[in-house]
């Protein structure tokens, strides 16, 4: 069995956790989140802990408990703490601004990018170059920072862009003659 699925998850107090045949949900103070359950994957709650089985003995089921667990486990800690990602913009005259659950953008385009917000994600701007993306699903999260970072990414000869905050660019030697 896999070694992630075999760690059950603990259900802290505040979080209410609804097990259908087909769909699990997770509802807490940061909001309700829900997943489509595999059948492939045998989910049991017992003492305030959720444990994951394998519906069978083949690979993608055992491959499947391992996933869902930790999907789920996403899930708890969003719905209590929430995830959030940094961006950093590098650059002259690069700054963001962020109004209500739209983020604008200049970049170094000769127009502002606007982007809005999905629904469940929040936008904060503590500094002009920096944005702080915050929210319940771990996934949309990243998605949204990807999708922000998409906008102008680093460009390898001075740095220039908008990167995450904990990232290293490597910056590539100019052509000598």
């Amino acid at each position: 069995m896999s070694r992630v699925g075999k760690m059950p998850v603990a259900i802290p107090a505040g979080v209410d956790v609804s097990i259908k045949e087909d769909q699990i949900s997770v509802k807490g103070t940061g909001g309700t989140l829900n997943l489509a359950l595999n059948s492939l994957v045998n989910v049991v709650n017992k003492d305030g802990k959720l444990s994951f089985e394998p519906a069978n003995e083949s690979r993608e089921a055992n491959a499947m408990s391992g996933t869902v667990r930790q999907l789920v486990n996403n899930m708890v800690v969003g719905v209590t703490k929430g995830f959030e990602k940094k961006l950093s913009l590098i650059g002259v005259g690069y700054k963001a601004q962020a109004q209500g659950a739209k983020l604008n953008l200049q970049v170094g385009y000769s127009h502002p990018v606007n982007k809005d917000m999905p629904q469940g994600i929040t936008v904060a701007t503590p500094t002009p170059t920096e944005v702080v993306i915050k929210g319940a699903d771990r996934q949309r999260v990243g998605q949204v920072a990807a999708e922000i970072r998409a906008i102008r990414p680093p460009e390898p000869y001075k740095g220039k862009g908008i990167r995450y905050a904990d990232e290293k660019i490597v910056i590539k030697e100019t052509k000598k003659k």
